[in-house]
């Protein structure tokens, strides 16, 4: 069911707002993430660390969960398809794995946040450190892909979209 214009409208700017969104907060995150593994100064490691925590939970995971709900709704109601396309598959496939290790990831910056409201996390954690701007780096990387295939839009239908086309033309009118 193709949706109508305006819903279609809606469901596009909702999609695409959550997306910025999303880059947005994962590359203050990234920011974040160096400022605590470089910086010197103990406040500034604490903060960052703290920010982080509050930046994931409240701004980061609900944005990820709209973007690939939002994402999958607005496939369904256009011509895209969410099986036709083999670069709409590739946008939910980046998007569910981006938010599976988003959501592993979270038990992580959550310990380090708290090591961070109790004192300044060590360098017995500078794994941890690492870890998390490895993983926003990536994170932000692999969240820019979707943008390029939604702008972009390579052919290639999958065989699901190809037997689909042919039942559009086939149709007597």
């Amino acid at each position: 069911m193709i949706m109508k214009p305006r819903l279609r409208k809606f469901a596009l700017t909702a999609h695409v707002t959550s997306s910025v969104g999303l880059l947005g907060a994962v590359a203050g995150f990234l920011a974040l993430a160096v400022a605590g593994l470089a910086s010197t100064d103990a406040e500034t490691v604490r903060a960052a660390y703290l920010a982080m925590n509050l930046l994931a939970e409240f701004i980061i995971v609900p944005l990820m969960l709209a973007s690939l709900v939002i994402g999958i709704i607005q496939s369904l109601g256009t011509r895209w398809g969410l099986f036709r396309y083999y670069w709409v598959l590739a946008k939910l496939a980046l998007t569910v794995l981006a938010t599976v290790v988003l959501l592993f990831q979270m038990d992580s910056i959550g310990l380090l946040a708290g090591i961070a409201a109790k004192t300044t996390p060590a360098s017995a954690d500078l794994g941890q450190q690492i870890r998390l701007v490895i993983h926003s780096a990536g994170g932000l990387l692999v969240l820019i892909v979707p943008v390029a295939l939604s702008v972009y839009k390579p052919p290639g239908a999958t065989r699901y979209g190809f037997r689909k086309a042919q039942e559009a033309t086939d149709l007597p009118r």
